[in-house]
């Protein structure tokens, strides 16, 4: 059974399920989240949904280079979550199946090509000080924790 975080599914919403693929990203003993100023400013570990006809490593790629602009190697996929949230940028409620992935950023290309994305470099006991999402969360400290 997949772990969920935050509230329980509200009675009468209809939700819609909205694929998604993260990264936990480790390079020379630091973190790199991505920091997206709205709908609500807050801190993430890079990733996000995968569209129709993607496929889950290819989706990983392009989400982490467009909120970072790293491309990455060797991704591992670690575990899932899911959540129940309502996504105002496309007007739904949505049960977010979250996969998380820990990967080596290889190399910085650009900056990040998403408007409103900046990405930081943390240090691991940081990382999940910093991050909103209850699912990173715990996907950052057990990760981090394995890897130290």
């Amino acid at each position: 059974m997949m772990k969920r975080f935050g509230t329980a599914p509200k009675r009468g919403i209809q939700y819609r399920t909205r694929l998604g693929a993260y990264a936990i990203l480790v390079r020379d003993g630091q973190v790199l989240l991505t920091f997206q100023e709205e709908p609500e400013p807050e801190f993430q570990i890079p990733g996000g949904g995968i569209d129709p006809g993607e496929s889950m490593v290819p989706a990983l790629r392009r989400e982490v280079f467009e909120e970072t602009g790293w491309s990455i190697g060797s991704p591992l996929r670690i575990g899932a979550f899911r959540c129940f949230v309502f996504l105002p940028e496309y007007d739904m409620w949505a049960d977010k199946i979250c996969h998380v992935f820990l990967a080596r950023p290889a190399m910085r290309i650009s900056a990040p090509t998403e408007q409103g994305h900046h990405c930081h470099w943390v240090s691991p006991d940081m990382a999940p000080t910093l991050v909103e999402s209850l699912g990173a969360k715990h996907f950052l400290r057990k990760t981090l924790h394995q890897l130290s």
